[in-house]
């Protein structure tokens, strides 16, 4: 009998995104691949810094220890290098005792038509190429932004903070916008207040997590004491004159964000800095570039505003 993937949160990530890879790129596009693959191998077991995208997954998988019973989430190795040269991402993944048990090694190929086969609800990359290709293709995922990377190991929390429009929801209400204004897009929007958004190229992760949070919540009312591991937001440009439609698309999935902020205008990042999320997801890069260097943000190219 086969592994029942379908049953899991799965996580596709790229070796740029969970790893700092600055020094091996250089080699490749400064020497090209014959020394890039020589580097690799003597660097075998040099231990890869962490990237972007690592105190999310370690968290992420951390999830599992929690639920050893429904083993609910999983993490799968999507990289663009050969088994050879893989070798080094394998052995750091080891190294920091991340329970990654299944890659793909594409050889140069783009990972992006994997992605249904391993039932990928996100994929992240450094790559903008191949991100902007499993976008056009209709699959979930981001591209992940240098910043600093922070990772308390006593800290067990996730917190994840989403935009709504162009992420979780389809870009319906930034086409309004785009093509009238602000009075327009108020009035668009609560015309249509009790009409659910389609689903955005991230509303299957989220309403994964979201069950999770079911999960937890179950927990805690049999046991009072314990300490949620997961913390969701939504972070939108919104005001509250546009909130209800954002009410009814979340009600009409049956997920119930842990926080909302509708901060219509104000600069996300003040929220994000006291929120500090783990992982952040924008369709705009205006937003994820002034929270640069101090929040893990991941723009997904999506719509209109891309």
């Amino acid at each position: 009998m086969g592994y029942a993937i379908e049953n899991k949160l799965v996580i596709a990530v790229a070796s740029s995104a969970l790893f700092d890879l600055t020094e091996s790129d250089a080699v490749f596009r400064h020497q090209g691949e014959e020394a890039y693959r020589h580097f690799q191998r003597q660097k075998k077991y040099d231990v890869l810094p962490r990237g972007v995208a690592f105190p999310f997954i370690r968290r992420f998988l951390n999830l599992n220890r929690a639920y050893p019973d429904q083993e609910p989430v999983e993490v799968i190795l999507l990289s663009k290098n050969d088994p050879d040269t893989g070798q080094r991402v394998f052995h750091s993944i080891q190294r920091y005792g991340l329970k990654i048990t299944r890659a793909a090694f594409l050889g140069g190929k783009s990972p992006h038509p994997y992605i249904p086969a391993f039932n990928v609800s996100l994929f992240l990359s450094a790559n903008a190429e191949d991100v902007h290709q499993a976008i056009a293709a209709g699959y979930p995922a981001g591209i992940v932004i240098p910043s600093g990377v922070t990772d308390t190991e006593e800290e067990a929390e996730l917190r994840i903070a989403f935009d709504f429009d162009g992420v979780i929801a389809d870009d319906e209400a930034e086409t309004v916008f785009r093509d009238g204004d602000l009075e327009q897009f108020h009035a668009h929007e609560i015309e249509h207040a009790t009409v659910p958004h389609n689903p955005g190229p991230l509303s299957d992760l989220f309403k994964k997590l979201a069950a999770f949070q079911k999960l937890e919540m179950t927990r805690e009312q049999h046991n009072p004491d314990y300490c949620r591991l997961l913390r969701i937001a939504i972070v939108t440009a919104r005001n509250i004159l546009a909130s209800e439609r954002v009410v009814t698309t979340l009600n009409s999935w049956g997920v119930t964000p842990d926080e909302t902020f509708f901060l219509g205008g104000i600069e996300k990042v003040r929220v994000l800095r006291q929120l500090k999320p783990h992982i952040f997801f924008d369709d705009q890069l205006t937003h994820i570039e002034s929270a640069a260097g101090d929040i893990p943000s991941v723009h997904v190219p999506f719509g209109v505003r891309n």
